[in-house]
């Protein structure tokens, strides 16, 4: 009998088991935290340029809103399906929870590679999306924000679509442009957020930040903004990968010419300010932090064994198998887990969300510095909590978001 593979669910339910045991919870609460509130799989018929009619599925699934709306990203991506969206999903309400901000978690997804889609096409596949979970949206019940393979443009439609439904109402999603209700601050604020944690670790950690070699997997918004940031912070960015290559120079790459020949080629394969090298060669660098920033499951068991690194930065969800972060523990190597790492878009998109409710914008240095006073407040919770349960980080950062949805639902009479 074929042995069923397991699924992101599962890897994201262990996480959640170990945290339940230590807070000793009852078999009723974690069965009320860990099952989806609310999951919808949607047919999308979209009408292509050339006139066809190709029929997408998508998803939104609303884990739990114990502690305030749901928020979570909507993903367009070939492996967006049932299983990936619902462990995004659980994931986004332990992060909210950590990072203290009043929503709930959520996520969706369209099984689909958008760069194969004209811009019309992905329009309107999206404003179909969107009229089909609309009744599910709404800036108390459900806020959809950007996430793979989306951005600030398909906001904007999602918006739009909505409004000629309900009216104008600008805070039913985050990550907008500025220009219509978006934040300052918001395209970077997953990078940014990531350095922030990551100079307050090292700090901790005793590593001189100056310098330092930092190698990145992953070059989309969210890698991209970390290597200019950290570069912008004195840090050495020796290694960039993608999905159709890499790009090494121990002495450090120049990101911003990196940054814009990818934006032009979509790719960092081919630049010239280093030596070009195959995807998975960014797993043999020497560094003194790794950064996985591009999709699920990046290190394994096969590569983490090897890893050449001091820390390592979940800048993308679920990055490391449960294997992997055992290897890595074994070894000594710190992992700065994702639903902390990662927390600064989020954050940032309460800000937006905020603004939107007030009808008030707030200047980009004020949404930085909220955001580097709520992410390294998280960071502290996390570090303090760590030592004191001698865990590790990821097993700290999950006690801690499970632990205060518990009391949320507790607070609420639910049981």
């Amino acid at each position: 009998m074929a042995v069923k593979e397991r699924s992101a669910q599962d890897d994201v339910r262990q996480s959640f088991d170990c945290a339940a045991d230590r807070l000793g919870l009852s078999k009723g609460m974690c069965n009320m935290l860990i099952e989806p509130w609310r999951e919808l799989r949607v047919s999308i018929p979209v009408r292509m340029d050339d006139d066809r009619i190709e029929v997408f599925i998508g998803y939104r699934v609303q884990h739990n809103a114990v502690r305030g709306p749901y928020k979570g990203g909507v993903r367009y991506h070939p492996h967006a399906d049932e299983d990936e969206v619902r462990a995004l999903a659980s994931l986004m309400t332990w992060k909210t929870a950590l990072l203290d901000i009043p929503f709930g978690g959520a996520k969706g997804g369209i099984e689909l590679d958008p760069h194969t889609l004209s811009d019309a096409e992905l329009n309107r596949l999206t404003r179909r999306y969107t009229r089909s979970i609309q009744h599910l949206l709404g800036p108390h019940r459900d806020i959809p924000a950007p996430d793979m393979g989306t951005n600030a443009q398909t906001m904007a439609w999602m918006m739009d679509e909505y409004g000629q439904l309900h009216g104008y109402n600008p805070s039913v999603v985050t990550g907008k442009p500025i220009e219509l209700g978006g934040s300052a601050g918001r395209e970077a604020a997953t990078g940014r957020g990531a350095v922030f944690v990551l100079m307050e670790a090292m700090r901790d950690l005793g590593m001189q930040v100056q310098g330092a070699r930092v190698a990145v997997q992953g070059f989309g918004n969210v890698g991209s903004w970390f290597a200019r940031i950290a570069h912008e912070e004195g840090l050495r960015i020796v290694a960039v990968a993608d999905l159709h290559g890499s790009v090494c120079n121990g002495s450090g790459l120049d990101i911003p010419a990196l940054a814009e020949y990818a934006r032009e080629h979509r790719t960092v394969a081919g630049f010239t300010g280093g030596e070009n090298c195959r995807t998975e060669d960014i797993f043999s660098v020497e560094c003194d932090v790794f950064v996985p920033a591009a999709m699920e499951n990046a290190l394994t068991e096969e590569n983490a064994g090897t890893l050449p690194t001091k820390v390592v930065l979940e800048a993308a969800n679920h990055p490391t198998t449960p294997e992997a972060d055992r290897i890595l523990c074994e070894r000594g190597i710190p992992v700065l887990p994702d639903i902390l790492v990662n927390g600064g878009g989020v954050t940032v998109s309460y800000f937006e969300w905020t603004q939107n409710l007030q009808q008030f914008s707030w200047t980009e240095e004020r949404v930085n510095d909220e955001l580097r006073h709520r992410i390294v407040a998280a960071y502290r919770a996390v570090v303090s909590k760590a030592r004191q349960a001698g865990c590790t980080y990821r097993e700290a950062a999950m006690e801690i978001g499970v632990e205060r949805v518990a009391r949320a639902i507790q607070l609420r009479g639910f049981v």
